[in-house]
């Protein structure tokens, strides 16, 4: 979708809000709205009315940000603490301006709040707007995550050749990484998760110095990133003999997976997507050894909106790409987790990661 149209929505949800403007600040929300990429950092600032639309940067991303925004007034400020002010005093009469929320560090907001009462100017705090514009992908969003989801797919077919016993879990972490960057994927959008043995049952357990044992589960859990969008994959392994405790366990995580994905459908609120896979999981007695949700939505950002979770009221709709994973944690024993990056394609589930679903190394082909 053209920048253009996002402004275009953006406006719209403005006035159906009855907002003269939105300041935006997160740095994914920032890339989306205005095509400019920055830095790790919050390189810019955003400013959206009805009549104009300015991003405000430092000298050091002047010219990048001319380059990446042209649909923007680009302009300098001295410092980020003048950012507010410039912007809010700068672009006309505004009464009543949304602001990210749930973004801003408490020092920020004192400070904007600060800056607003001078300029005169309501500051509204806001969430839904952005988060569910971003939810919904556009065919280009969607082929960035495909191309990011077909990274991580061949990530996991390679490990699974170069996996053996005595391989500590940071070594196999790394394999997996330098992978990942020698076959095209921009910074990964998060540590990978090597978790062997008691380790996995830690759901977001660090890679360590222990060496991996036959006979036990491994988490993988890896991803990739295409022009700014990510992937999100799960597999679990188990070098040499597989025990009957595992076989139980991987089974009972691939069968609630399995069940999500062919039973989710658009117009199902988060907690009744989460309840088909959780459901699955309660009846073979393992209710709570599932602690978190079964999925969040994957994009230029890897955890955000919609969230597939108990308690969660986001509508499932066409377009939209999360996460499906299922898992069960013992602690003292380890874990299994099943998850794959998909889309929502003709009121179903589309996966766009898909690595094969085997535990033994060997059989992955």
């Amino acid at each position: 979708m053209a920048i253009a149209q996002r402004l275009e929505r953006l406006r719209h949800q403005l006035a159906e809000k009855s907002l003269d403007a939105i300041l935006l600040t997160q740095p994914e929300t920032c890339r989306y709205v205005s095509g400019f990429t920055g830095s790790s950092g919050p390189a810019a600032t955003l400013l959206i009315s009805q009549e104009s639309a300015v991003l405000a940067t430092d000298f050091i991303h002047f010219e990048q940000a001319r380059q990446e925004a042209p649909d923007f007034d680009v302009i300098t400020v001295n410092s980020s603490s003048q950012r507010f002010t410039q912007l809010l005093s700068g672009n006309g009469k505004l009464a009543k301006v949304g602001f990210e929320a749930n973004v801003l560090s408490v020092a920020e907001f004192r400070r904007l709040s600060e800056e607003a009462e001078k300029a005169r100017v309501d500051m509204v705090p806001i969430e839904e707007i952005i988060d569910c514009l971003r939810a919904v992908k556009d065919e280009e969003e969607i082929s960035c995550i495909l191309r990011a989801a077909f990274i991580a797919d061949t990530a996991i077919d390679f490990i699974a050749t170069e996996i053996h016993s005595g391989m500590t879990e940071k070594e196999v972490a790394w394999e997996i990484e330098k992978y990942i960057r020698e076959n095209g994927s921009e910074p990964i959008p998060f540590d990978i998760i090597v978790a062997s043995g008691p380790n996995a049952a830690l759901p977001h357990a660090k890679p360590t110095d222990r060496p991996i044992s036959d006979s036990e589960p491994i988490i993988l859990d890896i991803g990739a990133r295409w022009k700014g969008y990510c992937s999100d994959l799960s597999r679990t392994l188990c070098l040499g003999q597989i025990t009957k405790r595992f076989q139980t366990v991987y089974d009972i995580v691939l069968r609630a997976q399995l069940s999500a994905l062919d039973g989710i459908e658009t117009g199902m609120t988060g907690v009744q997507a989460d309840g088909i896979a959780r459901g699955v999981i309660d009846q073979a007695g393992y209710k709570d050894a599932f602690g978190h949700g079964l999925g969040h939505g994957v994009g230029l950002a890897v955890h955000e909106r919609p969230r597939v979770s108990p308690g969660s009221t986001d509508v499932i709709q066409e377009n939209m790409v999360f996460t499906v994973e299922p898992a069960i944690y013992i602690t003292g024993w380890g874990g299994v987790r099943s998850e794959d990056t998909v889309v929502m394609r003709n009121g179903k589930v589309q996966p766009l990661t898909k690595a094969p679903k085997n535990a033994k190394p060997a059989e992955v082909c």
